[in-house]
């Protein structure tokens, strides 16, 4: 997966997924243009990256600043070949007959607003050149429900149709488009949940969901960001309006009743 002379957006970029995506873009030749509402560490992987990196901080669930950081990366680069529309909040964990409603609409904001905000203002470029492709963080909670996370599963069901349709649209023109569905990664998001649901020690929750897996393990981001780039690559030319799941057999076979669980 060579990227040499390649440009990509990625939000969410400064830690986690993004981060490992943009590292691996730059990694393989490429150019990235790093978004992020937390300024400190966006600022700081720039710094590490180098001259092939710009930083911008950015609010996506504003207009106004999505169009900025579209504008900024072409100011910079000239071109928008890969978008990672990747910003995303997990909320809180709570039933859905007690989940406050204005946490129910952040998490939709970022989750929702902010992809299809990205899409609306990314799409017009790569429509104008005659080429790209988008890679939407979805999640494996875009594809089966999970108790105590109303908006989160939500938001990301609310990702893969968006997928499809940006796809069915944009396909003529031959710009891809197409989701990842990360199940339990080690990340500050899957931390924080575990916290959620047992302050005292999020541990446990961590090793008891992990022993639930048949790979018996949480992914990391680097395993998720190796998909998104070979969705971003030529090697990927004839998929669009596709999700893969990347969550080491979580949903092949539930927690429980996968082999070791019955051993």
């Amino acid at each position: 997966m060579d990227f040499s002379g390649k440009v990509a957006i990625v939000t969410g970029g400064a830690n986690g997924i993004g981060a490992a995506v943009a590292r691996g873009f730059v990694q393989r030749g490429g150019k990235v243009a790093i978004v992020d509402r937390d300024a400190e560490a966006g600022e700081a992987l720039a710094a590490e990256l180098g001259r092939s990196t710009i930083f911008r901080a950015a609010d996506v669930t504003r207009a106004a600043d999505v169009a900025a950081y579209v504008q900024a990366a072409l100011d910079a680069f000239g071109t928008i070949d890969c978008f990672h529309n990747n910003a995303g909040i997990e909320g809180k964990v709570a039933p859905t007959a007690e989940y406050d409603e204005a946490i129910f609409d952040a998490v939709m904001g970022v989750n929702v607003k902010g992809v299809f905000l990205g899409l609306r203002h990314v799409l017009p470029v790569m429509l104008r050149q005659g080429r790209g492709a988008v890679v939407n963080t979805a999640s494996i909670a875009g594809l089966v429900g999970t108790a105590g996370m109303p908006a989160y599963v939500a938001s990301k069901h609310a990702v893969i149709g968006l997928t499809k349709v940006a796809a069915a649209e944009v396909g003529p023109q031959g710009i891809r488009v197409n989701a990842v569905c990360p199940g339990p990664i080690d990340t500050r998001m899957v931390q924080d949940i575990a916290k959620q649901v047992s302050p005292n020690n999020p541990g446990s929750v961590e090793a008891r969901y992990a022993a639930g897996l048949p790979l018996r393990r949480y992914g990391t981001a680097e395993e998720v960001a190796n998909l998104v780039l070979f969705l971003c690559s030529g090697l990927a030319g004839n998929i669009t309006g596709a999700h893969y799941v990347v969550d080491g057999g979580r949903t092949a076979a539930p927690a429980g009743i996968s082999q070791g669980s019955m051993e």
